[in-house]
Formats: structure tokens, sequence, C-alpha cells
């Protein structure tokens, strides 16, 4: 299996503001977390990818610079493998509570 590795640019950085893709609507957004979402969370290669660009619309490379966004606002993290993962809405990390202790009574 073929995997898309995602390098991450040099952070666009203005007044402390990481900025969007140029062109990239909130809309957009909307439909790639959804996508994303829709094929697991995890963005790593072919399988992911052409979901992604089917339900949204949108170019290989539109849907690579919205995950970069992502992972620069810490909506997703880069895979140690490549790829990303949404850690947001549906895709939020969940923590197993604390076993309680069972008491005799």
């Amino acid at each position: 299996m073929k995997r898309v590795w995602i390098a991450l640019p040099a952070l666009v950085v203005t007044a402390g503001c990481v900025l969007p893709p140029k062109d990239v609507t909130p809309e957009m957004m909307l439909a790639w977390d959804t996508a994303v979402t829709s094929v697991g969370c995890d963005l790593i290669g072919e399988p992911d990818f052409l979901p992604v660009e089917l339900q949204t619309g949108l170019p290989r490379e539109t849907v690579i610079e919205i995950a970069q966004y992502k992972v620069a606002i810490e909506e997703a993290v880069s895979l140690e493998g490549g790829g990303v993962r949404l850690v947001t809405g549906s895709c939020t990390p969940t923590t197993e509570p604390a076993a309680t202790p069972a008491t005799g009574a």
C-alpha cells in the first residue's frame, strides 16, 4: 500500500495567528471534517484520500493543505508513519475512566 506523506511546511504566522489555506471557506473546512470522520478520522493513504476528495469535491492539494492547517491549529495530529488524525468532533480521543475499586458490603 502506497502511503501519501504529508509534510508540514513552515507555518504562516501573522500577528500570532495561523492563516487558513487560501480560498478555503468555512463550509469547505466543515465538509473536510465530515469526510475525514466518515473514513475513520485518519487521512493516511489512497483509501482515505479518494473518498475525502469525492465527498468534498476538493482536489488532493487542497485536502492536504487543510490537513496541514488542522495540525497547525491543533485540530489534527501528525501520525508517526505519515498522514494525520482528526482529533475534534466525533474524532475526539476518549480516555477510559479509572476503574473504581469494588467495595465489600
